[in-house]
């Protein structure tokens, strides 16, 4: 069964798909027409060779794959609410920033400064892998209980449904179904390439790699680093981590039918549990139009040194 360069985002009401080549996002309006728009996309590590370099690469795409689902997000808010239709501005550029730049600011005091407080104050600062330890079961327990929490919204719990409705429909390409709706409703709505996996991932990684870091720190100073100390060198960290994680979430896609890569993928796969749900047959209908749009081949596109 291959692991193909295919992959996609839920939205308000729709979908986004992107493949080597072309982004795709569909989204039903309030008239139930399913609104597609396609653009030709050449990510910047293939239009720069130089970059494709291990961890590098991956902390780039992740930081692109941020920028594009934003995007794709607030484009979807307008179709699904019919404002686009009535002819209202969307929302401008320096909006989107300021929001990418809040919650990921948000991001980071929840899941990077919360859980180094909450070791400090149970008293494991002496022991840096203890610390980071202590520190990462409270970063997962932050992250399962947010997912959670999510549930609560429908229309949260709908976005949920589009995002099973993603996952299977990439799997009926992958398993060589057919791109219908018959030929998606039997797959799987977990996926072993997905975002909700690369989350557990840097949860779990950082453990390590922080606990490393927090011990050349210790070694430099001659005692336990403060909260703050810990807080500066973990997020001056964070894009190695994600580019990691990045690497070995692809490297899980790629061997998933191996015994042991079943075993470690497995507790990304049930948090997916959580953040994807049953689509219906509707909500199938969009994440395959998504697709069958990025499957189309454009122009070549040359890549510069």
């Amino acid at each position: 069964m291959p692991d193909l360069a295919f992959g996609g985002q839920a939205l308000i009401e729709g979908v986004m798909m992107r493949g080597p080549s072309r982004i795709a996002t569909a989204v039903r309006s309030p008239e139930g027409e399913i609104v597609v728009e396609t653009r030709e996309y050449l990510s910047l590590v293939d239009r720069k060779p130089a970059l494709k370099k291990p961890i590098l690469r991956g902390a780039l795409a992740f930081f692109e794959m941020l920028l594009i689902g934003i995007t794709a997000l607030q484009h979807s808010a307008e179709v699904a609410s019919g404002s686009r239709t009535r002819g209202q501005k969307g929302v401008s550029p320096w909006a989107l920033a300021l929001t990418l730049v809040v919650g990921l600011a948000l991001g980071v005091l929840l899941f990077v400064y919360v859980p180094l407080q909450s070791a400090q104050w149970l008293g494991f600062a002496p022991s840096a892998f203890r610390f980071n330890l202590v520190a990462g079961a409270v970063r997962v327990t932050l992250l399962v209980g947010y997912m959670s929490v999510m549930l609560l919204s429908a229309d949260l719990r709908r976005v949920f449904q589009y995002h099973g409705a993603e996952h299977k429909s990439i799997w009926a390409l992958e398993t060589g179904a057919e791109l219908t709706v018959d030929g998606a409703r039997p797959q799987s709505r977990l996926h072993p390439r997905c975002g909700t996996s690369f989350l557990l991932i840097v949860s779990l990684s950082s453990i390590f790699l922080f606990a490393v870091c927090d011990s050349f720190v210790q070694m430099f100073i001659g005692h336990p680093p403060g909260v703050v100390v810990r807080f500066l060198t973990h997020f001056s960290l964070l894009p190695l981590v994600a580019g990691g994680s990045f690497e070995l979430l692809k490297l899980s896609g790629r061997y998933r039918n191996r015994a042991w890569v079943r075993t470690l993928i497995a507790p990304g796969l049930w948090l997916q549990r959580i953040t994807t749900r049953e689509p219906s047959d509707p909500q199938l209908e969009v994440a395959l139009a998504a697709l069958r749009e990025v499957l189309v081949e454009p122009a070549p596109v040359h890549a510069s040194a």
